[in-house]
C-alpha cells in the first residue's frame, strides 16, 4: 500500500481543514496516511492572544505531533503551510530545517511531493510560498507532482497549478471548491507516488547471496 504523508502547520485553522480535505484523497486512491501537525514554535502567550488560534490549538491537540520518521516512512509526501510575507510559516521551516540527517543518506530523494497553502487574502502571496517551499524538494531530490490544469475542477478552485492554494475563511468552512481540489491533490500524489515506489523497487540493486 502507498505510504503518504500530509504534515502541515496551521494556526486558526484553514490550513488544517485543507489537510484533512488533502488526506481523504489520499485514502480515496488507496493510500495509508499519516496527517501530522509540525511542531508549534510560538510561546502560549502569543497563542492565547488570540482567540482563534488558542480554539484551534485546543481542538487539535489530538493531532500526532509530525517527527522525520513521518518523512522516512512516506512513498509521498505533501506539505501545508499558510503564507509568512510570501514564504512558509516559521514552524514548517524549522521542521523542514531538521531532516538533514535523512537527506544526507538520501532518504528523502525519488519520492512524490506536493503543496498547499493560503494566505489572508486572494493576492497575499500564496504562489510565492508555494514555489518557495517547492524549493525544498529540488534539494531532497523529490518528484514534483504538481496539480497544473489537469482537471476542470482546479480552475474552480482559483487555478493555481503549483499546488493548491486558499484564502482564510475567516472562520468558516474553506469552499466546497477548495477541498475538493486537495482532495484532487491528495489523490493525484497518492497514484503517483505509488508508480514511483514500485518502479524505484523494481530498479533496486539486487542483493548479493
Amino acid at each position: 500500500m502507498t505510504k503518504i504523508a500530509i504534515l502541515y502547520y496551521s494556526s486558526t485553522g484553514n490550513t488544517h481543514q485543507m489537510a484533512r480535505a488533502v488526506e481523504e484523497g489520499a485514502r480515496s486512491a488507496g493510500a495509508e496516511t499519516r496527517l501530522h501537525k509540525v511542531p508549534e514554535l510560538a510561546p502560549p502567550a502569543a497563542i492565547a492572544s488570540n482567540p482563534a488560534w488558542q480554539a484551534h490549538v485546543d481542538a487539535t491537540r489530538d493531532v500526532p505531533v509530525a517527527t522525520l520518521d513521518d518523512l522516512e516512512w512516506a512513498d509521498g509526501y505533501i506539505l501545508g503551510t499558510p503564507t509568512r510575507f510570501g514564504l512558509p510559516a516559521a514552524q514548517v521551516k524549522q521542521f523542514i530545517d531538521t531532516a538533514g540527517g535523512l537527506w544526507a543518506r538520501g532518504a528523502l530523494a525519488n519520492k512524490a511531493a506536493a503543496v498547499f497553502g493560503g494566505a489572508g487574502n486572494v493576492n497575499g502571496g500564496q504562489e510565492a510560498t508555494l514555489l518557495a517551499l517547492q524549493n525544498v524538494f529540488y534539494h531532497w531530490g523529490s518528484v514534483i507532482v504538481p496539480v497544473g490544469y489537469t482537471d476542470p475542477l482546479l480552475y474552480a478552485a482559483g487555478g493555481n497549478p503549483y499546488g493548491v492554494s486558499f484564502t482564510d475563511a475567516g472562520g468558516a468552512p474553506q469552499p466546497e471548491e477548495k477541498l475538493a481540489a486537495a482532495r484532487y491533490l491528495g489523490a493525484r500524489v497518492a497514484r503517483y507516488a505509488g508508480v514511483i515506489a514500485r518502479n524505484m523497487a523494481e530498479l533496486a540493486p539486487a542483493k548479493p547471496g
